[in-house]
This record gives structure tokens, C-alpha cells and sequence, in this order.
């Protein structure tokens, strides 16, 4: 695998930085199923350019759990901040399928650094779009580990998550939604 190039943040994230999640894209001209047929999302997830990461997601009713994540591991303002981030954003749905008890469990005070840990994962420093992925590679994330980046006819994957709904861009950085939640080390 190659290495992916990404800008490197002008501030150092010490590990309390641990942000949270969504980064790269839609392949090109849409993220495709298995049977080749263009995914098309039926929710919005806001206008382009409107903000900065975290006041889209907190404008959007599909990343409520995100924000409230973000709002325990004390992260809100690191993402209002100047940037660039990509942020692989998992939607409820995606927390949802955690097994029962997980999400309750992370948003717990003693849990905190793991929870930090999880959302970092999902952060990458600078600006991916999406026209900049292609074949397999890796990102670095925030908190430290690389994730996986495979693109193909079908769509894009990061680890195991699929990217559906790709490049939505923020005053300081882009969002890429995901369906999955990513944890490290799996």
C-alpha cells in the first residue's frame, strides 16, 4: 500500500486532541453498491461550505450521537477550530449498530480517554477530497494509528466502513459520512 500524502496541522494535537470522525470520499462520481447503481442518500446533510465541521454536524439531526461524543470528550471546539480536518463522520445509524450498551459505556467520564481515542480515529489533519483517492492506500489519523482507504468501481472504503455521502465541505476542512463507526485496532 502506498502511503497517502496529507497536510500536516500547523498546531500539535497533544492525545487529549483524540477528535472524531469522518475523512475521505466518494470515489469520483458517487459511491456504488455492489450491483454498480449510484448510492444516493436520502437525508442531506447540509449545504457546502456552511460552517465549520462541527456546526454542521450540530445542524444536522443525522450526527446527534457524534456531537454528543464530541461534547463529552471536550473535542467541540477543536473541530469549530481553524484546520484543515477530515472527518470520516459516522451517522446514528452507524453508532447504532455498536453492540447494545457501547455508545453509553464511551460517554462515561472514566472512559473518556477511549472515547477520545475513537474519535481521533476518525479524524485525518488537512484537506482529502475525494478526486484526491485512488486504488488502496493509508491516512494517518489524529490519534495515531493509519486507516485503510480502498477505492474502486464499487465506491470507497475506509477500514471496513463505506463511504456515502462524500466531500462536504466546511469552512475548515471536509466531511465524508461513513456507515460504520471505526475503532481502532480492528
Amino acid at each position: 500500500m502506498k502511503k497517502l500524502n496529507v497536510l500536516t496541522l500547523a498546531v500539535t494535537f497533544a492525545s487529549s486532541l483524540a477528535l472524531t470522525g469522518m475523512a475521505v470520499a466518494d470515489h469520483h462520481s458517487g459511491d456504488r453498491n455492489k450491483e454498480g447503481s449510484s448510492y444516493s442518500a436520502d437525508k442531506s446533510y447540509g449545504d457546502k461550505s456552511k460552517g465549520t465541521i462541527a456546526e454542521i454536524a450540530a445542524s444536522n439531526g443525522s450526527f446527534e450521537t457524534l456531537v454528543a461524543a464530541l461534547g463529552a470528550a471536550d473535542l467541540v471546539d477543536v473541530l469549530a477550530g481553524e484546520g484543515p480536518f477530515t472527518v470520516f463522520a459516522p451517522t446514528d445509524e452507524a453508532f447504532a449498530q455498536l453492540p447494545e450498551g457501547t455508545v453509553e459505556s464511551l460517554l462515561q467520564p472514566e472512559n473518556r480517554d477511549q472515547l477520545i481515542a475513537v474519535l481521533t480515529y476518525h479524524v485525518v489533519p488537512g484537506k482529502v477530497m475525494s478526486a484526491d483517492i485512488n486504488g488502496d492506500s493509508q491516512a494517518d489519523t489524529v490519534q495515531g494509528s493509519p486507516l485503510n482507504i480502498r477505492a474502486n468501481s464499487y465506491g470507497v472504503r475506509i477500514n471496513d466502513a463505506r463511504v456515502v455521502t462524500a466531500d462536504i465541505e466546511a469552512d475548515n476542512g471536509v466531511i465524508h459520512v461513513i456507515d460504520s463507526v471505526l475503532i481502532p485496532g480492528q
